[in-house]
Formats: structure tokens, sequence, C-alpha cells
């Protein structure tokens, strides 16, 4: 049986998502997430899966806990979800599309029922040189989920054998069916000022697919190289200016 919700898609650049409960109905949603709950919608922060599904979430950074709204009261509610970053929520029809892999942030809510699981490439060279497009989220289920992607979103429908490469970090989501795989830019010019890293992402059609003209990574570069930070140094070096440049960026997205 389809998991039907009604939604409304509010605002441009910073989108929010506002779900509308009959009694007795709930939504799962990445913790963090909700913007604001009516009266009778009560909160349950779970591992939705188990304590394995949890752990496999934990281990490649996502949130360890799903959170489930439902509606316990009599009326028909309202809860609401915003998105994290500048950018665009993207409906997806699990019920009609059949399952949907994304990048590892994109997921922000679903239909109660739709299963969240955390899946990595099978190919040998997305798993040694994929870097954001190793790790994905997988989506299954027969209803609506919600994920959120940056900038402008681009939707393509691969014909048959019709192959797009793309860069890692813009590959938002695509439907199970798309053959995926990384493959390595080529050329001594290419890897050494093109500016475009050293992999991309194949796909390869029948299938939809969504892109994002602004990952958040980019951005976060962008305002780090704008602070005057050197890059640079060790690993551990570079990921504490990579999380002071993300304190920067919370900070400007937030007014503080």
């Amino acid at each position: 049986m389809a998991h039907e919700i009604e939604y409304q898609i509010h605002g441009d650049d910073m989108q929010a998502v506002q779900i509308t409960l009959d009694p007795g109905e709930a939504v799962h949603a990445e913790a963090g997430a909700m913007l604001f709950i009516e009266d009778d919608i009560e909160m349950d922060t779970g591992t939705q899966g188990g304590l394995m599904k949890g752990l496999k979430r934990a281990i490649v950074g996502e949130s360890f806990f799903i959170t489930t709204f439902e509606n316990r009261g009599g009326k028909r509610r309202d809860v609401t979800f915003a998105a994290p970053y500048p950018g665009k929520i993207i409906p997806l029809d699990l019920g009609a599309t059949g399952t949907w892999l994304c990048q590892k942030d994109a997921y922000l809510c679903s239909a109660y029922g739709i299963d969240i699981n955390i899946a990595f490439s099978k190919k040998l060279g997305a798993g040694l040189f994929g870097g954001e497009g190793f790790i994905l989220q997988k989506l299954s289920g027969d209803g609506l989920a919600f994920a959120h992607a940056g900038g402008t979103i681009l939707e393509r429908e691969l014909a048959p054998g019709e192959t797009l490469r793309v860069d890692t970090g813009c590959l938002v989501a695509f439907q199970e069916h798309v053959d995926y795989d990384i493959q390595f830019i080529g050329g001594f010019k290419n890897v050494l000022f093109g500016g475009e890293g050293l992999f991309f992402a194949t796909l390869r059609g029948p299938g939809k697919i969504y892109l994002q003209t602004l990952p958040f990574s980019r951005l976060a570069d962008r305002v780090v190289a704008a602070s005057g930070i050197r890059r640079g140094g060790t690993q551990g070096e570079r990921k504490g200016v990579a999380g002071f440049g993300g304190d920067i960026l919370k900070g400007f997205l937030s007014g503080d």
C-alpha cells in the first residue's frame, strides 16, 4: 500500500517542505531537519531499522538516529522540515520510479515506511577514488521521499546506453538501475591545471538523474579560500581548516 502524503514546498533558495499528516499518519526525517510542528505531533527518535543500521550511518558520517513525527491527535496537523543550506528540495516518488541512490547528505525526510539505508558503490573505481560519490544513501519503498541539493537542480533523463560524465560532487540522485562508475579524467594538463579533480562519475542510462550546481563542499572551499587561509599541511591541519571554513559558512548563513 502506498504511503501517500500531502505536502507543499515553500521558498526559493532556502526551501522548506510542509507536510500535512492525517490522524495516525507519520513521517521520517533526518535528525535536526525539523523547522516546526503543530499540536498533537509527537516525536520519536530511533535508529529506524535497528542498531546495525544506525551504526552504519554513523560510520560514514551520517546521523545515528532517524526521527519519526506522528500525528496522534484527531485533526490534520502540519510538520515542516527546512533545508540545511541554499538550494532546492526534490520530491522523489519511490512508488512510481523505484529505488533511488543519493549523495550521502541529500536525504531530508520521507513518508513513514520508506527504508533509508547506506549503499557503497560496488565498482572498484568508485570505491578507491569516488570520494563524495562512493558512499550513497539508498531510498526504497512505496511513497514519497525528499532530497536536498545545493544551487540550481538539473533533471536529466538518460536514454538506454546514453552516457553522462559528471563531477562527483554535483551528482545528487539517480535511479538504482542507472549504471554508475568512477572514471579517471586523464591527460597530463587536465590533471595538473584542469581544476576539476582527478575523477568524475560516469552514468549510463536508461534512467533519471538529478544534478546540483553548488555542492556544499565547493561552497565551503570558496569560503576557506576567501578567508585567506592557506590550504595544505598535514591531514589534521587540513581538517582543521575545513572545520574553520564550515564554522564561517554556518555563521554567515545564520546571520551570526
